[in-house]
């Protein structure tokens, strides 16, 4: 993972320093030269606000001047990178009352490196005037600004400001998938099985409506798209949505284990188990397999988490077997409790089986 340094760096900011300052017409931009020398101890999102404060503090007040000025810049090829996401914000304050004018240089901006973050306050301030706009944006040749419909659009985007509005109703944003859950670029799906994955988590039922829709037509990339977009209500087991890929919950099979060979795990050690899944059915049977591990907390009870194991389709009478190894090193994300703790295998969301072992955290 990139350092905040490495994204926007003192050397990054001084380059759009000269940049804006040439476009402008001027000497230099006081402002994001100061900037540039006061940016230790921040993080990457306290730089962006730090450098989209200097970019409006150094650029025109007016909405004409502004907008020329980052257009200008726009005609130089080193205008690219992640020196033009904190100029994307400066967009999304200076342009808003604009508007449309906005979010039009945010349509140009963003095959530089992408304005999905500063289209989300036009769709905040009024969703139907903006989806207008984000709408056209379907049929643009550049994929860049397709993907920006998709992604600026998604109500859970990480590491941008929620959409409460979508959040609790992301249906007036659903033409927008419709129109894109067959794009030919890679890039443009990836993004709508993602958006379509922030709507399972609050409205599952809607996602996999829409999910079944698309597979009602499909070509050959949509199978794709709706299991990544599913990928959430899969690990959850959810019987809805694993029927309608075709991983019945009620599948004949019988499983062994897990079988846990390493019954004392330290932290960062590796709890190892085997496994093995025989159809007993009569037909192939299209297995999801995934294990659950569940984590002891400080007070003594248990949370579990989900992991993908495998995906595949077994004959009549095989069998699969294996050894998972899963690593319990220090993340951030995650405190380790010493105690009892569980593992579980689940085939096609059913429990199968449970298997304890004690962790030895610092």
């Amino acid at each position: 993972m990139p350092t905040a340094d490495e994204l926007l760096s003192a050397e990054t900011v001084s380059t759009l320093a000269l940049l804006l300052a040439r476009a402008g017409g001027r000497r230099s931009s006081p402002a994001l030269r100061a900037r540039a020398g006061a940016l230790d101890g921040l993080t990457y999102s306290g730089r962006v606000g730090a450098v989209r404060d200097a970019v409006l503090a150094d650029l025109p007040e007016d909405w004409p001047g502004f907008e020329a000025v980052v257009r200008t810049a726009l005609a130089d090829p080193g205008f690219e990178g992640w020196m033009t996401f904190p100029v994307n914000e400066a967009v999304a304050v200076r342009g808003l009352e604009a508007f449309e004018p906005g979010l039009a240089l945010l349509h140009d901006l963003t095959s530089r490196l992408t304005a999905e973050s500063a289209v989300r306050p036009f769709l905040r301030a009024d969703p139907a005037r903006a989806l207008a706009v984000v709408q056209k944006w379907t049929d643009d040749p550049d994929p860049h600004v397709r993907r920006l419909a998709s992604e600026g659009t998604r109500p859970r985007l990480p590491w941008a400001p929620q959409l409460p509005a979508f959040v609790a109703d992301p249906r007036p944003a659903l033409p927008v998938l419709d129109a894109l859950h067959r794009d030919e670029s890679e890039y443009v799906r990836r993004s709508v099985s993602n958006h379509l994955n922030d709507i399972s988590r609050d409205h599952p039922a809607l996602a996999v409506e829409t999910a079944a829709r698309w597979l009602s037509g499909p070509t050959g990339t949509t199978d794709r798209v709706v299991r990544h977009g599913l990928r959430t209500l899969i690990k959850a087991g959810r019987p809805e949505a694993l029927t309608l890929l075709g991983h019945s919950p009620d599948v004949p099979v019988t499983v062994r284990g897990p079988e846990v060979t390493t019954p004392r795990v330290a932290v960062g050690e590796y709890l190892v188990f085997d496994y093995a899944v025989t159809n007993t059915g009569t037909l192939p049977a299209e297995l999801v397999v995934d294990y659950v591990v569940h984590h002891t907390k400080a007070n003594g009870t248990r949370t579990p988490k989900v992991f993908k194991l495998l995906t595949r389709a077994l004959a009549p009478g095989e069998t699969l077997s294996g050894t998972k190894r899963h690593s319990f090193k220090p993340i951030t994300t995650r405190r380790y409790h010493s105690g009892e703790h569980l593992v579980q295998l689940q085939v096609n969301g059913r429990l199968r089986g449970e298997a304890g072992f004690s962790l030895d955290a610092p």
